[in-house]
């Protein structure tokens, strides 16, 4: 006689609810691509420095009603926090940026694309007790992969004649260091949120944002002495040409792609193995295309429609190979 055995609630709750928000954190990630091209005369150090200024005043706010929980911390939940903030948000988004105005924006969103794939490897190796068989994960990687293929090689081609060799080879360069970055931080904050049960996602995404808070502000200010005392550059510190737009841009990614992105990504890291986790950065390239086809107001060519395509399907092949066994 067969004996059917049901796979936990719980297990197929922590599932949904994890890839509920690692899917909307994607869509508000996708935000950040936009900054760069809406204010391409800002400096990637700026943007940086603007939008994670923005992330810690905001996070003031639940900090004030979460503040017996956070006055619980340890030192080394400082610690961590400030670590994070330094490599996840301000050396990652000041790469990105300076990339994408160095290179325009398909190759370093290539090569931010490539970590969904990236970060599973190096979850998988680096996490013996969350390990995927890797013959269960060639399959969606191997999907991933040809689906960034085949996105990124549309953009490539329109860029032709629109930067210098030097400019394109600096941008890569500094895009791998945007890849680094955050082939790190999710890994580190996957692995510290699953030994700190004692830190609740909002938490831990309100704590960052204050530890990037002095960070971004120290950063800010450099910039300035640095450009007053060298003369360099043609930005209008403090705020630049367009200080209302780039004001509002700012506390948008703050608010949304920071703070609210962060918590929610946080709830997916303690609800989801890490190599899973890593593969749903995919969503953030997704929202980034889309966002990126509305502002031009034009229709995706028909390779980039089938590269989306084989994203989703790596996903969907990742997401049953990490499912709870039904025994």
């Amino acid at each position: 006689m067969d004996v059917y055995f049901r796979i936990p609630d719980h297990e197929k709750s922590d599932m949904l609810s994890g890839l509920c928000a690692a899917l909307v954190a994607g869509l508000l990630w996708g935000l950040v691509f936009i900054a760069p091209v809406l204010l391409p005369d800002y400096p990637g150090l700026i943007l940086s420095f603007g939008r994670y200024a923005a992330f810690g005043l905001i996070a003031l706010i639940p900090a004030w009603l979460d503040r017996e929980r956070i006055a619980q911390l340890r030192r080394q939940d400082w610690g961590a926090a400030f670590k994070l903030a330094l490599v996840g948000n301000i050396i990652y988004y000041a790469a990105l940026a300076t990339a994408i105005q160095l290179a325009d924006a398909p190759l370093p969103t290539m090569l931010i694309g490539t970590l969904p794939v990236v970060i599973a490897i190096c979850a998988n190796w680096s996490q013996p007790s969350e390990a995927l068989c890797w013959k269960k994960l060639a399959l969606p990687l191997l999907l991933i992969s040809i689906g960034l293929l085949l996105v990124n090689a549309t953009e490539m081609a329109q860029l032709h004649g629109r930067r210098s060799n030097a400019d394109y080879l600096r941008g890569g360069a500094t895009a791998l260091i945007a890849v680094a970055a955050w082939t790190w931080y999710p890994i580190m904050n996957s692995r510290y949120m699953k030994i700190s049960s004692h830190i609740g996602a909002g938490t831990w995404a309100t704590v960052q944002g204050l530890a990037t808070l002095p960070l971004a502000l120290a950063g800010f200010s450099a910039y300035g002495v640095y450009q007053r005392y060298t003369g360099a550059g043609a930005y209008l510190f403090p705020f630049g040409a367009n200080p209302h737009t780039y004001i509002l841009l700012m506390l948008t990614l703050g608010l949304f792609a920071s703070w609210l992105g962060t918590v929610l990504w946080n709830h997916a890291s303690q609800r989801l193995p890490t190599s899973l986790a890593g593969q749903l950065i995919v969503f953030e390239t997704l929202a980034a295309l889309l966002y990126t086809f509305l502002l031009r107001g034009s229709m995706p060519a028909p390779a980039i429609l089938l590269g989306v395509l084989m994203l989703c399907g790596g996903v969907i092949v990742a997401v049953r190979a990490f499912q709870p066994s039904a025994h």
